[in-house]
C-alpha cells in the first residue's frame, strides 16, 4: 500500500478532470448512437472484444474480464445481445459448467456500424483537440498506470 498520506490538490484536480470528461464524452457519444437508432454504447465493447478474439469467441468469464463488467451483469447484457441475435452462447466441450459467447455476423456488422459513429465522436469530441505530442504523453501515462495496476493485481469489482 501506499505511504502517502495526503493527495496533493493538483493530483486530485486531474483525478476529478479525468474522471469527468471520461464520463461527459462517453455520454455525448452513447446520445450519438441513440440518434443513429443504434445500441448503447456497452453493446459495442462486446462486439469488438469477441470480434478480436480467437474464433470471435470467449468464455463468459473472460469476457467479463475484459470488457471490466462483474459477471452478473455481462449474463444480462449477453441476454440482450443474444436475443437481437448479435451473438449466441456455446457450451464449453471440457468443461460442462463453461459457456462460451460467440459473435454472429449480424454482430459483426453491427460493430462496424456503431464503429462509424463510434469514431467520429471519438474525432469530434477528443482527438481533434489534442496534439500528436499530447496523445503521446496521455497514451505513455495511461500505460505507465496500467502497468501498474497490473503489478498491483488490481481487479474490477464483481
Amino acid at each position: 500500500m501506499s505511504t502517502n498520506l495526503a493527495l496533493d490538490p493538483l493530483r486530485n484536480s486531474a483525478w476529478r478532470s479525468l474522471l469527468t470528461v471520461h464520463t461527459k464524452l462517453l455520454d455525448r457519444i452513447a446520445e450519438r448512437l441513440t440518434q443513429a437508432n443504434l445500441p448503447p454504447l456497452e453493446w459495442y465493447d462486446v462486439l469488438l472484444t469477441l470480434k478480436e478474439s480467437p474464433d470471435n469467441s470467449l468464455r463468459l468469464s473472460e469476457l467479463a474480464e475484459k470488457v471490466l463488467l462483474t459477471r452478473s451483469n455481462l449474463t444480462r447484457l449477453v441476454d440482450r445481445l443474444e436475443k437481437a441475435d448479435l451473438l449466441y452462447r456455446k457450451s464449453c466441450p471440457s468443461d460442462r459448467r463453461g459457456t462460451y459467447a460467440v459473435l454472429t455476423e449480424a454482430g459483426l456488422e453491427m460493430q462496424k456500424k456503431m464503429w462509424v459513429v463510434y469514431a467520429e465522436g471519438i474525432s469530434d469530441y477528443f482527438a481533434s483537440h489534442i496534439s500528436e505530442d499530447e496523445a503521446r504523453t496521455l497514451q505513455q501515462i495511461c500505460d505507465r498506470l496500467l502497468s501498474n495496476s497490473a503489478q498491483l493485481n488490481i481487479q474490477p469489482k464483481n
